[in-house]
């Protein structure tokens, strides 16, 4: 049976969209695994910077989360950084759709992201589930490994230059870099009285479970992008 037009159209579209989410896939992993590289390379610098200088409770240490996950604790900071192992459009609002590189060509705006939170480290430590982490950046990469980074303090390659530059090493030295600094200094403020005026007597029971207990660096407060 002859096929029809439309399911021609179907044909292509699933072997056009596929073969190129696969591609921005594959540049995105390679990346992400570069940056663990490089995580596990500033933790041992830094650790071997500071050795003698700081308590011995004073943690600097990398980990492996995971094929798409990895961490890195700064003392009383853990930094998260996860590959969304999906591929992404933009919203039609989105800045990067003014951008020529984006206009000349549509497959250009598809990317593979990769998200860098910041946790307090003894939310996980004292296993307090319901504290609250910050997504402080995110890494955006295409078919042709261009990339942009939008987050706190990231302005090394944004959208309006997106497809100038393809990622390097250096850049995401760079990246991390920008990331840890605003992570150290996004200090934790006391949350409003309003907030914690109120307790059950489950929250202190069964030995006074910390997980019960919600904390974060801005709870209360609004966050924005634009925050510090």
């Amino acid at each position: 049976m002859d096929k029809s037009p439309l399911r021609e159209k179907i044909l292509a579209a699933i072997i056009n969209k596929s073969t190129l989410k696969q591609h921005i896939f594959d540049n995105t992993f390679s990346t992400f695994n570069e940056l663990k590289d490089v995580l596990f390379e500033i933790a041992s610098e830094l650790d071997d910077d500071l050795d003698g200088k700081l308590d011995k409770r004073v943690r600097i240490e990398y980990r492996d989360r995971g094929k798409f996950e990895a961490q890195l604790q700064i003392a009383s900071d853990l930094l998260i950084f996860r590959m969304h192992t999906d591929i992404f459009e933009f919203d039609n609002d989105h800045v990067i759709w003014q951008n020529p590189y984006v206009q000349q060509e549509r497959d250009n705006s598809y990317c593979g992201v990769i998200d860098i939170y910041n946790f307090l480290s003894d939310s996980f430590k004292f296993n307090r589930s319901a504290d609250e982490g910050y997504l402080i950046g995110r890494i955006f990469i295409n078919r042709e490994k261009s990339f942009f980074v939008e987050g706190k303090r990231q302005d090394l390659v944004r959208p309006e230059d997106f497809g100038k530059e393809k990622i390097t090493r250096e850049d995401i030295i760079a990246i991390m870099e920008c990331a840890i600094h605003y992570a150290i200094n996004f200090d934790p403020l006391m949350p409003p009285y309003e907030l914690n005026k109120r307790a059950t007597v489950d929250q202190f029971n069964t030995k006074m479970d910390n997980s019960k207990f919600t904390t974060g660096k801005r709870l209360g407060y609004e966050y924005n992008v634009d925050d510090i």
